[in-house]
């Protein structure tokens, strides 16, 4: 079984920073990409940040120069620097990872989300 756990979210004010991170666990082999997603009421959930395991990113354009994604893979955590926050940054955000494990092979898993809340 692979879990990953998030944390970090809360509440800011417009213009203020948070750092979220994912630790995952288990049996793991290797992770390979690592993102984080987020889903805002009424809308289908995005694509934030994506990492490769040798540390190649991309971004959302709505969050480019803003959002740094970053990877400890000793840690198997990911991270997502969120700065110059807006209110149309409010959403659920999901960690998503690529992993490969003992017993169930390669998969795609998720976490259970964190609330990031942007007063404006």
């Amino acid at each position: 079984q692979v879990q990953l756990v998030e944390s970090g979210g809360g509440l800011v004010q417009a213009g203020g920073s948070l750092r979220l991170s994912c630790a995952a666990s288990g049996s793991i082999v290797s992770i390979n990409a690592m993102g984080w997603y987020r889903q805002a009421p009424g809308n289908q959930r995005e694509l934030v940040a994506a990492i490769t395991s040798g540390g190649s990113t991309n971004y959302a354009d709505s969050v480019k120069g803003r959002f740094t994604i970053s990877r400890d893979n000793a840690k198997n955590t990911v991270y997502l620097q969120m700065n110059s926050l807006k209110p149309e940054d409010t959403a659920v955000y999901y960690c998503n990872a690529d992993v490969v494990s003992n017993w169930y092979g390669r998969g795609d898993y998720w976490g259970q989300g964190t609330q990031v809340t942007v007063s404006s």
